[in-house]
This record gives C-alpha cells, structure tokens and sequence, in this order.
C-alpha cells in the first residue's frame, strides 16, 4: 500500500483535494439559508452531509486502491446486476422528489442507484471488452453489453430522469466507440443511432413526444425572463442569470448572496454555479474551469500511457463523464440547453454523486499505478537483457 501511494499521481490527487475543498465551502455557503429557513435544521446540515459522504467515499478509496484493475471485471459484473435489480425497486418503491422516483431513502441518508450505473457501466464495458477483444468482429459479443446497457437507460429514462439518461447513454456511446469493436460494426451502429436521433428529432418537432409535461415544460428555455415566463417555468433561470450578473468580475463576496435566499430553491445543488460566480465573481469561474480542465486533462494523460484498452477505456470514461457533467450542468444554468438537474462535479450537494466522483478518480489512480509499475518492469527487463548480451558479447 505504501508503494502504492508513494506513485500515485500528484497533480490529479492536488487537483481533487482543491476541488473538494472549494465544493464544501460553497455547498455550506449556497446551502446554509435553505437548511435554516426552509427546513428549519442547522445551517452546517448539508455541510455536514456531504463531508460526511465524501470521508465514507475516502476510506473506500483507500480499500480498493490495492485491488488490481483485472479484478474490477467480476465487481463489476457483480455491480450491473445490483444496480439493475435497484433501479426496478427504486421503480416500485422508491421515494418521489421533484416529480422523478429515483432515491433509496434510509434514516438517515439517501442513495440515487442511476449515479452508480454511469460509473459501473464504465468499469464494466472496459472490462468486457479487454476480455473479449479477439472476439468483437462477431455482433452478439460485441452489442450484448450495449443491450444490457440499453436497459438501464430505459430503467433510469422512466423514472423519470431525462439528465441521466442522456449522460448514461452518451458515456455508453463513447464507450463503444472507442473499443476494439470492429470498424464495419460500429459505421452500422452509428448509422441506425443516426437515423434514430433523426426520426426522433422529427416526431419531436411534430408535436409528438415521449417526454412527459415537465420534461416538456424545460425544453422551452428561451427568453425566461419574461413576463410570461418569469412567474413559471423560467423563473429559475431567471434568477440564475440575476446572481450571475450580480456577481459581475469580483462579486459580492463569500456568504452574500442575495439569490439564495430561496430565490434559487436548489441553490446547493445544480443552480450552485450561479451562486459561486454571486459571491465570488467570474474569477472564481475561471479559476474552476481551470481546476476542472486539469483533472480531465491529467486523467486524459494518464489513458494515453495506459497499455492495454482496460485501463485505457477507464480512464477515457471517466474523463467522459466529468466533463459531460460540467457541460449539461453549466449549459442547464446559463440557458444553452434545457435545464435537466444534472449536477456539478465536488461542487453540487449530493452524496451518491460526490462517493461516485471519487471512486471513478480512484479507479484512475489506480491504472496510473499499474502503468508506473508496466514501465518499471519493461526498463528492468530492458536493463538486464541488455546486460546478458554484453556478458555473452
């Protein structure tokens, strides 16, 4: 273990520690009023909560860091099916916030199985496909993961929670399109997805839908400040563009936001970004895209070094993910695309995400390892091949 950390890698470890730090001061600074004045709790209630999840989310780092990335084939198969078997229990049994069934709800704590399934799907389609690379020019080995991975996007799509589904299915996508599947399978599949997003785009546009009224309700985010819209559907938005404003270059300062006095409901969670750049300015928002570009970009690194698809695929999935979250989230809160109630990375409140997060960096971490070691044992190799020949020179 010791070895282990010793050749972890160091900017992405400093990156996320400074991520997580800066997400719990905002989540208290975003989160306090609403604990207090809607809920009546203490102003550290979210605080709190998360930090809570994120020390929990730590310590299973540090028990799975030792496991080498050839086992997380069987976890994770093992994990598909858990979550599969959680998400029709959520279905049936789970507890409804904001119109969706999609929470576990404990005493004192809650788990989103859909958060589980984007990081699970990621070890498990690298894992299957590293395993069965000889055989992927064959359609039934190489589309039987994605029909699995069809139906837990149905699973979450009916819940319903359009935001996840459409970042499962999009990190499923990248996924297959990176294997080693066959060129002459994957110019077929991308054609009939093609035609699919075609016939569906079209159904759309003539007042034909799958989408129920809510759903319907956040494609119509242009112009939200209007009369019509303000004291509607738009008003969140609104109000996202009010703090944003607000904020200007310097902004208001740590704890003054004036839009989290319930103006923003979900202040703490996905509107947080208009909160941050309230309080702290656009410097703040730089400064954040900077943090986040580097995670990508270390863990981006550390897939190209990777040496077999195993650790490539993980590390390009995980890349995926974080950076699919920052763009349906920021394009949600600045009315670019409709609103989903995605989340933003360590900064958003939400524990299932925040333990998520971690894991999937800590499955990185982990690949970084095993490449350090790969590289080691090959110049060991090199070193003594080349002394041999030398001795019987």
């Amino acid at each position: 273990m010791k070895n282990i950390l010793k050749n972890i890698d160091k900017p992405l470890l400093i990156v996320t520690l400074l991520l997580i730090t800066i997400g719990l001061i905002n989540i208290f600074s975003a989160g306090n009023i609403t604990a207090f004045m809607k809920y009546g709790a203490s102003p550290y209630r979210y605080f709190i909560k998360q930090a809570v999840f994120i020390g929990a989310s730590l310590i299973v780092a540090l028990i799975i860091l030792p496991f080498h990335s050839k086992s997380y084939s069987f976890f994770s198969t093992i994990g598909i099916m858990v979550v599969a078997g959680a998400l029709v229990f959520v279905r049936l049994f789970g507890d409804i916030s904001n119109n969706a069934r999609s929470w576990l709800n404990f005493e004192r704590f809650s788990i989103q199985p859909s958060e589980f399934a984007k990081i699970i799907a990621i070890i498990w389609l690298a894992g299957y496909y590293e395993s069965h690379k000889d055989k992927l020019d064959r359609y039934l080995t190489a589309l039987y993961p994605i029909a699995i991975c069809v139906c837990l996007a149905i699973l979450i799509f009916i819940q319903p929670d359009l935001g996840t589904t459409i970042i499962f299915s999009l990190i499923v996508a990248f996924m297959f399109f990176l294997s080693p599947v066959s060129k002459e399978i994957k110019g077929k599949i991308f054609f009939m997805v093609s035609c699919l997003l075609v016939i569906s785009a079209i159904a759309i546009t003539s007042g034909v839908s799958i989408l129920n009224e809510r759903q319907l309700k956040r494609m119509n985010f242009s112009d939200p400040c209007s009369v019509e819209n303000f004291y509607g559907d738009g008003n969140q938005l609104c109000n996202s563009y009010i703090a944003i404003n607000h904020g200007g270059f310097r902004g208001t300062g740590l704890g003054k936001s004036t839009q989290k006095y319930l103006y923003l409901p979900e202040a703490h969670t996905d509107f947080i970004f208009p909160i941050i750049v309230e309080e702290n300015g656009m410097i703040a928002a730089i400064l954040l895209m900077t943090l986040y570009f580097a995670l990508i970009g270390r863990v981006i690194k550390i897939a190209k070094d990777c040496y077999n698809s195993r650790g490539y695929l993980i590390c390009m999935g995980v890349a995926v993910y974080i950076l699919l979250h920052i763009s349906v989230n920021l394009g949600g809160v600045m009315g670019l695309i409709p609103m989903t109630g995605v989340p933003l990375p360590f900064m958003s409140y939400g524990g299932s995400f925040a333990m998520c997060l971690i894991l999937a960096l800590t499955f990185v971490q982990r690949i970084n390892y095993e490449n350090i070691t790969y590289r080691e044992k090959k110049e060991e190799s090199s070193k003594k091949s080349n002394r041999l020949a030398k001795k019987y020179k």
